[in-house]
Order: structure tokens, then sequence, then C-alpha cells
């Protein structure tokens, strides 16, 4: 396997999974704000824990 074969492997891979992130239009990113909000959330919620706790 040529180092040409694998650099065009690693393209095609990358291009098909664009094409799946374009298919889904704006859901990926409302996943990943919804996700992320989530988890600065409870991010928060731990801090205060332990501010409460004085640690």
């Amino acid at each position: 396997m040529a180092i040409n074969e694998l650099v065009y492997a690693v393209g095609d891979l990358m291009y098909m999974t664009f094409e799946l992130l374009e298919a889904g239009g704006n859901m990926p990113n409302v996943l990943f704000i919804v996700i992320g909000s989530i988890l600065i959330a409870a991010w928060i919620l731990q801090m205060l824990k332990h501010q409460k706790e004085g640690a």
C-alpha cells in the first residue's frame, strides 16, 4: 500500500463525514449546542456544590 493510497483513503473518509453533516442540515449544530449546554450546567452545579462544602 503506497502512502498515496492512504492519503486518498483518509481524504475520502473525511469527505463522506462532511457529506453526512451536510445531509443533517442544522440538526448537528443544535445537538452540539444542547449537549454543550447540559455539560456546562452540570459543571456549574458541581462548582456550586463544592463552594458550599468549603472545598
